[in-house]
């Protein structure tokens, strides 16, 4: 039996995962929980933090630190931008939910987060063409941001195809959990109830994540351009992502190509044409909701998925079943609230 850590327990990505780690079939028989772990929260009984969670209620929340992380066979780290990467947890096999390790380019690195580039590891969305082995094989994966995933699921089928243009733009409506727990009065309830809002126009993070996304799966190369906007939106939960971009094929070439590629995917469903996706649908699942239109020869992807389960912690599990060799489903839910 092995054990896994999370680090960050008590933020709302941590709580996610240790939800699906007490639900999975393998708990208390191919793993245990060990030490969950926090910051300004450590020494604080976890029931008082996460009272969602009774199985572990009376478990004390310790440091996060090298010593008590490197204890175990695997670790989940749900913690700020720039503290994963300062963490050597020699042969734990880590699960880092921050974007510490997902970029590929260190130019993109230095022109979006700056700093000392921590390099990068294998990236955790199980749906990139030929990626399964890669993540099946790693000690230590970059578990994707929340948007691109909702971005890069909702143009994949058709962008490996090499049906959509490179040139996209995407806007992100999103719930209020995807900034996390720390206090910021723009996301306080009278900021944010009966209200929409672009942030971070042209500048987000994510925007060299999605590009990277759509770079490895383009059949022939050729320059790709990604406009990215958020959108803070007054849910608590969920992703609804809109992507358009030229069409480089028929709408019946692309329904067939979508089709082709959902049906051996367990996570992503294809409404039926003249459905779209609705975030409700998909809160506390794994699933990604996808359709595709085709308009006056523009693309309309959208998709919808939970930020803090396909869009994070479940993502972290999938990639942890790949690395055990357990049934990748096991453990994330399909089915809706």
């Amino acid at each position: 039996m092995i054990s896994i850590a999370v680090a960050g327990a008590s933020g709302y990505a941590g709580g996610e995962a240790l939800r699906l780690l007490l639900n999975h079939p393998g708990y208390g028989q191919d793993f245990e929980i060990g030490a969950l772990t926090g910051a300004s929260n450590a020494g604080q009984r976890f029931g008082s933090l996460v009272p969602g969670l009774p199985q572990l209620a009376d478990r004390i929340v310790e440091a996060t630190t090298e010593d008590v992380l490197a204890n175990h066979d695997v670790a989940i780290l749900a913690l700020p931008h720039g503290v994963s990467s300062s963490l050597d947890l020699g042969g734990t096999v880590v699960l880092d939910c921050g974007a510490d390790r997902r970029l590929s380019s260190e130019a993109d690195w230095d022109a979006y987060y700056g700093g000392s580039y921590p390099g990068s590891w294998p990236y955790g969305i199980p749906e990139l063409p030929g990626n399964r082995p890669t993540i099946a094989a790693a000690s230590g994966v970059a578990v994707p941001g929340c948007f691109p995933t909702g971005a890069t699921l909702a143009l994949l089928p058709g962008m490996a195809a090499g049906l959509i243009s490179p040139e996209v733009s995407v806007v992100s409506v999103t719930g209020v959990t995807g900034a996390g727990k720390k206090p910021a009065v723009e996301l306080l309830g009278g900021e944010t109830m009966g209200n929409l809002r672009a942030y971070k126009v042209g500048t987000h993070r994510h925007t060299p994540e999605i590009a990277q996304n759509i770079r490895r799966v383009l059949p022939s190369g050729g320059e790709v351009r990604v406009t990215f906007t958020p959108v803070l939106a007054p849910l608590g939960r969920g992703i609804l992502t809109t992507v358009t971009a030229q069409a480089q094929g028929s709408a019946a070439e692309l329904r067939s190509a979508y089709e082709d590629f959902c049906a051996g995917e367990p996570f992503l469903h294809l409404l039926p044409e003249g459905e779209q996706p609705e975030v409700k649908s998909v809160v506390g699942t794994n699933m990604a909701h996808i359709q595709v239109t085709v308009a006056d020869g523009v693309v309309v992807a959208t998709s919808a998925i939970d930020n803090l389960t396909k869009g994070t912690a479940g993502a972290a599990v999938q990639c942890l079943n790949l690395i055990q060799g357990w049934n990748e489903t096991a453990g994330l839910p399909m089915a809706g609230l």
